[in-house]
């Protein structure tokens, strides 16, 4: 622990030695806004209308020796959440404004005249294809994503390694007592022309600052990715493998004797492969898995033992508009599509998706979930305006209503089998 601790105060002392010899060189303003207006019908669940938005306004100042500072705000909301007048009482004050500090850090490239970055502060995260850390904006709900974190990075035109600490959570007792941190290291080979290999290890420790009944927490993740194109061929795939422990768990013993062995030991694995024809609209059909290991529920009525279901951890993934909030899991996913293109600024995507649970409930397996089928179109009206629509909808079957793949695979869906949904939506987003 000690170790850590000097080591983090060396790179802040590195860093603020940079920063001092830096002369404010150039500053740049962006921004971010984007609307969706969505609806959701559920047979068994309540049905869902709104409109939200997210506002992002940033500053990027640009230092002499490679120094960069930003600071970008966003807020995100619903709206009418934030409407400042009753019209019943004419009383103008319902409501406030929920602007944050999203992103800020100070950046340092070229770290003695070696092909190294440092970044410190609050920032975004992407790694790979954000299969299990990403920045939280694929589908509704899109609040975003950003760590409190120092990353360092090596990167040169054959490979780069990303290594990363976090803090999740801050409980202000002893150096890492009572806190939960986030740790990754991320190594990527692009030394074959249009290949890229990767391989990692991801690290969640919550010593009780996140789990409400304070035990401690320790998530181990190893993976390997490999995406690219081969001719006419685009591909990509990834495996991960889990292991770790939530300790002090009492057992289910009546007598109140010994603790529970609750532990991770999952796999993971989602591998997409896709051909573009060289022909009028340029067709992409494509075919994509995925599986999120289950885990292993607890049969007995003494143990209250059980392997844990595979963390999605930060995923910036969903597999479904309706069954999936980037935390899926204890399911097989299997999809085929097509992306078509009539103009260079208008695509179109059509797909369908088969759920099944790995497992659902304390004895069946591989129970099925339903069906899903959607069509997306994006226009792309200007270099910087874009606009999104869908339509989406979802056949359930018999394994629906005791399926337990919601909250990383610890909590029922909640549903009912045969249920049917439909989700239709409309989006415009500008930068700048």
């Amino acid at each position: 622990m000690r170790f850590k601790k000097t080591v983090f105060l060396c790179l802040l002392a590195v860093l603020a030695g940079s920063a001092a010899m830096a002369e404010l060189q150039n500053v740049e303003v962006s921004g971010n806004l984007r609307i969706r207006g969505s609806f959701y019908n559920y047979d068994s669940l309540p049905n869902q209308s709104f409109v939200e938005q997210r506002t992002r306004l940033g500053v990027k100042a640009d230092f002499t020796n490679d120094v960069t500072a930003f600071i970008e705000f966003d807020s995100w909301n619903p709206w009418g959440s934030n409407f400042r007048s009753n019209y019943l009482t004419g009383i103008d004050a319902r409501g406030a404004a929920d602007l944050s500090l999203y992103q800020s850090y100070i950046e340092v490239r070229n770290l003695w005249g070696a092909p190294l970055t440092l970044k410190v502060g609050r920032q975004e995260i992407k790694l790979g294809d954000q299969f299990l850390v990403g920045v939280n904006d694929a589908s509704s709900y899109y609040r975003g994503l950003s760590f409190d974190a120092i990353r360092l990075t090596y990167k040169t035109d054959q490979f780069s390694v990303d290594a990363i600490a976090s803090k999740l959570a801050e409980n202000f007792k002893n150096f890492g007592k009572g806190d939960t941190d986030f740790y990754a290291v991320y190594a990527s080979c692009t030394a074959l022309e249009g290949q890229t290999f990767d391989a990692y290890w991801m690290y969640v420790r919550d010593d009780g600052a996140l789990l409400a009944t304070g035990n401690s927490v320790d998530i181990h993740t190893v993976g390997l990715r490999g995406a690219g194109k081969i001719g006419s061929f685009d591909y990509k795939a990834e495996a991960a493998y889990q292991f770790g422990a939530v300790d002090d768990l009492p057992s289910a013993c009546p007598a109140g004797f010994g603790e529970a062995k609750t532990k991770y030991d999952a796999f993971a694995a989602t591998a997409t492969v896709g051909y573009t024809f060289d022909a009028m609209w340029t067709p992409r059909p494509w075919a994509s898995f995925s599986y999120l290991g289950g885990g292993k529920p607890d049969r007995s009525l003494w143990s209250n033992d059980r392997t844990l279901p595979f963390n999605r951890l930060f995923s910036n993934v969903e597999y479904s508009e309706f069954l999936d909030s980037t935390d899926l899991s204890n399911v097989f996913y299997y999809s085929l599509g097509v992306d078509i293109l009539p103009t260079e600024c208008l695509k179109f995507t059509l797909l369908g998706a088969y759920f099944s649970a790995e497992k659902s409930g304390p004895i069946t397996h591989h129970s099925p979930l339903g069906w899903e089928a959607g069509i997306y179109g994006f226009y792309q009206y200007t270099a910087d305006l874009a606009f999104r629509v869908g339509y989406i909808h979802f056949f359930g079957e018999k394994g629906l209503e005791d399926a337990v793949i919601s909250g990383n695979g610890l909590i029922p869906w909640g549903g009912e089998e045969k249920d049917q949904y439909d989700y239709a939506f409309l989006e415009t987003e500008i930068t700048f």
